[in-house]
C-alpha cells in the first residue's frame, strides 16, 4: 500500500508522524535509563537526539513541548 501513495504524501507522513514519534521514543528511553542508572553517555545522547524534534518544531513555528514530565 505504501507504494501506491504519492512521494509527496509519503514524505509528509514521515515528517509529521514518524519523526516526532521517533524523537519522543528516544527521549523516553533516555529518561528511563537516567532513572535506572543515573546520567550516562548513552542516556545523554538519547536525550539530545530526542531534543532534535523539539528544536525543529520550534524552528518551524510550532510550540515547544512542556518540560514538567
Amino acid at each position: 500500500m505504501w507504494l501506491f501513495l504519492t512521494r509527496r504524501f509519503r514524505m509528509w507522513v514521515l515528517l509529521t508522524v514518524l519523526a516526532p514519534l521517533a524523537t519522543s521514543v528516544l527521549r523516553r528511553l533516555g529518561l528511563a535509563l537516567q532513572k535506572r542508572n543515573g546520567p550516562t553517555a548513552l542516556s545523554n545522547g538519547l536525550l539530545k537526539a530526542g531534543d532534535v524534534g523539539d528544536r525543529a518544531r520550534v524552528k518551524l513555528g510550532g510550540k515547544p513541548r512542556r518540560r514538567g514530565r
